[in-house]
């Protein structure tokens, strides 16, 4: 599960939402339960408390200061890293 933070300084992560598919380093969908939730793979859950979350997130205002780029899929099996690189940086936590 995933938590949007209100600062940067809060996040685990910086992510920057790109406008296109093939700009970004995860596609992202969000699931409707949490424990179909796979941060890892992409597939995010926004709890309603940080207290639940695997990790937080702080979307930046520009592509330069994000740890990674997302960009949200319209279906689940479209959730995946197309940037393994990042993916290896970024290590989120698996979700088991």
């Amino acid at each position: 599960m995933v938590f949007k933070e209100n600062a940067d300084f809060k996040a685990d992560y910086l992510v920057f939402e790109v406008d296109r598919e093939y700009k970004a380093d995860l596609l992202v969908y969000i699931v409707d339960r949490d424990y179909k939730a796979k941060g890892d793979e992409g597939l995010w859950f926004f709890p309603d408390g940080d207290f639940k979350a695997n990790f937080t997130v702080f979307f930046v205002d520009r592509d330069y200061k994000a740890d990674f780029t997302v960009f949200f899929v319209d279906r689940e099996y479209k959730a995946s890293w197309r940037n393994k690189t990042k993916m290896l940086e970024q290590n989120l936590p698996v979700l088991e």
